[in-house]
């Protein structure tokens, strides 16, 4: 009983599409990679019903899974498929209520020391107003490697 699979709560076998493409949870909100490439990318969510906490604007948590990704997917772009990798700590700025729309992330990441990359990413409205700053570090694993010949040094 001990190490048996529970369908519900794990654990799960997960495949993706491709590299650069969206987990399981990033589809249920709605999030589409439009671009991934040299250490950039961009992506949206719709802001649905679903995603809106108790006052009728987009939940906190749900924009923040948007930037997380938007940087996510710029890390993705420089590494070999199959690389390990996972956030240490982030931090977002709200500069405004979302109550409609869709919203779009653009994220840029930068190579530090000690195997981590540090991602910044603008989320805006459907009007390109700013809604929120983020930033996070990801940490690499031990065995991966990051493109020097895709735009961003090591």
């Amino acid at each position: 009983m001990k190490n048996e699979i529970n369908p519900e709560t794990g654990p799960h076998d997960v495949v993706l599409d491709q590299w650069i493409s969206c987990a399981p949870f990033e589809k249920l909100v709605g999030i589409e990679i439009i671009e991934a490439d040299h250490g950039r990318s961009c992506l949206t969510m719709p802001f649905v019903y679903q995603l809106a906490q108790g006052q009728g604007v987009a939940h906190g948590g749900a924009i923040v899974t948007l930037a997380d990704t938007a940087v996510a997917m710029a890390i993705k772009s420089l590494l070999a498929p199959d690389s390990r990798f996972g956030t240490i700590s982030l931090n977002a700025e709200f500069l405004g209520p979302v109550i409609k729309g869709v919203l779009t992330a653009r994220a840029e990441v930068s190579v530090l020391e000690n195997r981590q990359m540090q991602g910044d990413a603008e989320v805006t409205d459907e009007k390109g107003k700013p809604v929120m700053r983020f930033s996070a570090v990801f940490k690499l694993g031990r065995e991966v490697t990051v493109s020097t010949d895709k735009g961003v040094g090591t």
